[in-house]
């Protein structure tokens, strides 16, 4: 299958739980961000979903939001192509952008670093964090950094 980046819009935080479950495996860690904390990796949502920016990936795709009004705005990053839900990336000719991906190890920061407000150790859980480079061959740059996790 093809690589695919595509948006939609949901109304609500029920409707983005509801979107959330349907994409989720087994296999899929979740990140939430608040202002003042961020969740860590976790294979389920936190009790105090939803929150204003997150993402939940697994090894074929990757899906953000990003809190909008009362809604949130989705992005796709996937490996296994389109769906149906979402609506492609165009580029300035407005032609669908036929993306290019490259997988890559990630390297995650140690639980010491201080760059977030808590700890983040993802060794505790069982599985190898990576990343996917989305690339628009025309132009060969990359628009997207994925996180996997296999």
């Amino acid at each position: 299958m093809s690589a695919y980046v595509g948006t939609r819009t949901v109304a609500s935080a029920d409707e983005l739980r509801s979107l959330l479950e349907q994409q989720q495996t087994e296999k899929s860690c979740f990140f939430l961000r608040w202002p003042h904390k961020v969740s860590g990796f976790c294979q389920t949502l936190p009790p105090d979903f939803p929150s204003p920016e997150g993402q939940l990936f697994d090894s074929q795709k990757e899906l953000r939001w990003k809190q909008q009004g009362k809604g949130y705005s989705v992005l796709l990053l996937s490996a296994n192509g389109a769906h149906p839900d979402f609506v492609p990336i165009y580029d300035s000719r407005n032609v669908q952008i036929q993306w290019d991906v490259q997988v890559q190890d990630a390297h995650p920061y140690p639980k010491t670093e201080t760059r977030f407000p808590q700890g983040l150790d993802y060794r505790e859980k069982d599985f190898n964090i990576g990343q996917r480079y989305f690339t628009d061959p025309e132009t060969a740059t990359v628009h997207f950094v994925a996180l996997t996790v296999s």
